[in-house]
């Protein structure tokens, strides 16, 4: 076999006629691996056939020629760290280097380093040894791997220890618009991904220094890529070491966490929305568990039950409740937990909650059930009614003192028209007979007028009447008050309305319409005394009632009517109809027949 160096030593330079005869064998036995020899200007001395074949130039055409003009892509801290070598007499194990052979395919090898010594203090060259390195992209299958990653959608690259770029997949490199060329032998941090920040890029030095001496790092990191966009990745630098447990490379990769990072910020805000909304409700919220502990609470219910807000999460449902119903409060709520559904608590009582100082106060309180992963929790909302409680009190005291007020006044209404009704009764026994019957008119107009106040007093009710009841007690009062004349006279009402309703406004006009048609009938209709009969209906007809008013008499006189008669009752009528918005017509006998048609307010209609 042929000596792997070129020439011999020699006859090359003076400088190394003493080196060991024991290297030419040594090289013999590694014949696989590249070395060479350098002077101290790091000029080629001599070099073996592997190494010599990774430049343009043949073996001999290497020596005298410097190391970087052979070797143009070498980093200038590696000439550095040679020259050091020669300076210094320190060794080199193991530096990264990229080189391209003579076809221009890149290589990876692992370059060491010797001085070489003339004498005990004098460094006469170096001694250079290289192996080609297997990358993690090379390999028993180097096209499949490079499919597989240049196929993920996952960063992945190589670094030296240095961090030094060695490869990269294709995502990334498509990613920033780049090619390959672009990065490869760059310092990872230099790379387009990293260049736009300083602080990004020490970020990532101090990562490969760690990741240099054997530790892995991971962060969220911006990268930047085509169009000067930022594209957020989940970032971790792993060191890949060899069986003897030596870092040989850095292996870079990241995940693209935008769309995480976009969910994770919306998911944020959200959260403060709803942060937001619970603090500056203006109502109490509590959220609690299964047990009544209290596992949520906003300031305006801390506030309203004095307590400081951590304080509120060491308490339970059952402190915040009187004393009195506490020993019911547990197995009350745990029904109610068998069966939630969203209600208002015991809306037809009043409810009172405990503050810290012991004191009561009134509230409303409304529960909800909401569905989470660990379970069902209730959410009550707490609204503090004690400025709405004293309204509540000073208006039903002032109800109470506008009705006793309301009830007086009607009293006194009636009462004093009683007393003008005797004052006319008593007057009309000293005026001669033939006016007489003027004044027991005029009576029964009053009569008819107290008896609405009265209905009102008894009834409660201070701005309606109920109409069925009125015709009846004003028909039993006209009999009454007729009593002589209307001796052999039935009055006779009809209606299938239990209760209808009259406002004061039209009450009045309805009551005296009332009196005159049959006062009228008990006075005319029935000549000489003979019997008959008066009849009063009542019905619906849609929306309207229908009142007639009729007799089985003697009838009107021809050309007799409301509006055409001399007669101050006739007189009266029509106007009387108007006030109430009523429609008032006079049928065909026998007898004579009213039809009233006017708007009253059902007993349903009241209570909607």
């Amino acid at each position: 076999m042929d000596t792997p160096f070129i020439g011999d030593i020699n006859n090359n330079t003076d400088r190394f006629k003493d080196l060991p005869d024991q290297m030419n064998e040594f090289l013999l036995r590694h014949a696989d691996q590249g070395f060479a020899v350098l002077d101290e200007q790091l000029h080629f001395r001599l070099i073996n056939q592997v190494l010599a074949g990774i430049s343009h130039f043949s073996p001999e055409e290497h020596i005298g020629l410097p190391l970087a003009e052979v070797w143009p892509a070498t980093a200038d801290n590696l000439l550095a760290e040679l020259r050091a070598v020669v300076t210094d007499g320190r060794s080199l194990t193991d530096v990264s280097l990229l080189l391209h052979d003579a076809q221009g395919k890149q290589q990876s090898w692992l370059l060491s380093a010797s001085p070489l010594f003339s004498g005990p203090d004098s460094i006469t060259g170096v001694l250079l040894s290289a192996r080609l390195q297997k990358t993690p992209l090379t390999g028993k299958s180097p096209l499949l791997a490079r499919r597989v990653l240049d196929n993920l959608f996952t960063f992945v690259g190589v670094l030296s220890p240095d961090g030094t770029m060695l490869d990269t997949n294709r995502a990334p490199l498509d990613a920033a618009g780049i090619v390959a060329e672009d990065v490869i032998g760059k310092k990872f941090w230099d790379c387009f991904w990293w260049s736009y920040d300083p602080q990004a890029q020490q970020k990532l030095k101090q990562a490969v220094e760690r990741a240099a001496a054997g530790d892995t790092s991971r962060f969220d990191a911006p990268i930047r890529t085509a169009g000067d966009k930022r594209m957020m990745v989940d970032f971790m630098l792993a060191p890949l070491q060899d069986e003897e447990g030596r870092v040989t490379h850095l292996i870079p990769s990241a995940i693209d966490i935008s769309d995480r990072v976009a969910g994770e910020s919306m998911l944020r805000f959200s959260e403060e929305r709803f942060r937001q909304v619970v603090e500056h409700t203006q109502d109490g919220l509590i959220l609690t568990d299964n047990s009544g502990r209290i596992l949520l609470v906003n300031h305006r219910a801390s506030e309203m039950f004095g307590y400081a807000n951590q304080e509120m999460y060491s308490l339970t449902v059952e402190d915040l409740v009187p004393d009195d119903i506490r020993p019911h409060h547990v197995s009350l709520r745990s029904g109610y937990q068998h069966n939630p559904q969203a209600r208002a608590m015991a809306a037809m009582r009043e409810l009172y909650a405990k503050r810290k100082n012991g004191k009561l106060f009134p509230v409303e309180i409304g529960l909800t059930p909401l569905e989470f992963p660990e379970g069902t929790r209730i959410l009550a909302t707490i609204i503090d009614i004690s400025v709405q409680k004293d309204i509540q009190q000073n208006l039903i005291r002032s109800l109470n003192e506008k009705t006793a007020l309301l009830n007086e006044v009607h009293h006194r209404v009636k009462n004093n028209l009683q007393v003008v009704s005797s004052l006319l009764s008593l007057q009309s026994r000293s005026v001669p007979e033939e006016v007489r019957a003027y004044f027991e008119e005029s009576q029964g107009r009053i009569k008819a007028m107290a008896l609405i106040h009265q209905l009102l007093y008894e009834q409660k009710n201070y701005d309606r009447i109920e109409t069925v009841s009125y015709i009846r007690r004003l028909a039993d009062l006209l009999k009454r008050s007729y009593f002589s004349q209307a001796r052999n006279l039935t009055i006779l009402i009809d209606t299938d309305i239990e209760q209808s309703y009259l406002d004061l406004d039209s009450a009045l006009p309805f009551g005296l319409l009332i009196n005159e048609l049959v006062t009228n009938s008990i006075k005319h209709a029935f000549p000489d005394g003979r019997a008959g009969e008066i009849h009063l209906s009542l019905t619906t007809s849609g929306r309207h009632h229908c009142l007639l008013i009729g007799d089985n008499g003697v009838g009107l006189p021809a050309g007799m009517g409301p509006g055409k008669s001399s007669s101050l009752g006739f007189q009266l009528v029509p106007g009387l109809a108007d006030q109430m918005h009523a429609e008032l017509q006079l049928l065909d006998g026998p007898g004579t027949v009213f039809h009233l048609i006017f708007n009253c307010q059902d007993a349903d209609d009241e209570q909607q």
